[in-house]
């Protein structure tokens, strides 16, 4: 069991550094996307190659962070009956999860993602929108995204066994006790209030 989690640890580490460079990716989406706006606005002028540019990093975001966010177990849950079970029995969920759905899903979308990359890099394929950009740099996302979730998903099932053998933290802790969701709906909840106190207080002017 030791080297697989020594294998689980590696598969963690590479999909730490991914996900945080691709919050690098993110700041570079948000100063394209602006200086889209800002051009086309004040400019009355485009550029194919930015609005590309801007949705290919769209899906680096995306496809590249999803076994960060598996890593972290941001993920989306539907465990309305799971979560009520004691936690033995819901990382055995977990596993039969990954093994079935997870794994299948992915390597079936990494094989069949393949030869659409190829084809594109071969041929040197080319945008159809005049001026655009390259194609096969964003194809080779759709593998190189779900790789890494599978590897993700690989290191999950070996820290479900390893939890179950007692040599494994639990997988399924998240570093905070609120998802991101809850943590969403509580700041949304807690703007409410704030406005309503301020109209309130001009109410009583």
């Amino acid at each position: 069991m030791k080297p697989l989690l020594a294998l689980s640890r590696l598969i963690d580490a590479i999909n730490l550094r991914v996900g945080r460079a691709v919050t690098w990716v993110t700041l570079l989406v948000v100063l394209v996307s602006a200086g889209n706006a800002v051009v086309r606005k004040v400019l009355h002028t485009s550029s194919n190659a930015w609005l590309e540019l801007q949705w290919y990093m769209f899906g680096a975001m995306f496809l590249l962070a999803s076994g960060y966010t598996l890593l972290k177990n941001e993920h989306v849950r539907v465990d309305i009956l799971s979560s009520r079970l004691p936690r033995r029995k819901q990382i055995w969920i977990e596993i039969f999860g990954v093994v079935f759905f997870l794994l299948p899903a992915c390597l079936l979308i990494l094989v069949l993602s393949w030869p659409m990359f190829t084809e594109s890099w071969v041929t040197d394929e080319q945008s159809s929108n005049s001026g655009g950009l390259v194609r096969w740099p964003v194809k080779l996302l759709i593998p190189v995204g779900f790789t890494l979730l599978v590897l993700a998903g690989i290191s999950h099932l070996i820290k479900c066994v390893g939890y179950l053998r007692g040599q494994c933290e639990d997988p399924l802790r998240r570093e905070s006790a609120k998802s991101a969701e809850e943590e969403l709906a509580e700041e949304i909840a807690r703007e409410a209030r704030v406005r309503e106190a301020a109209q309130l207080g001009q109410g009583e002017r």
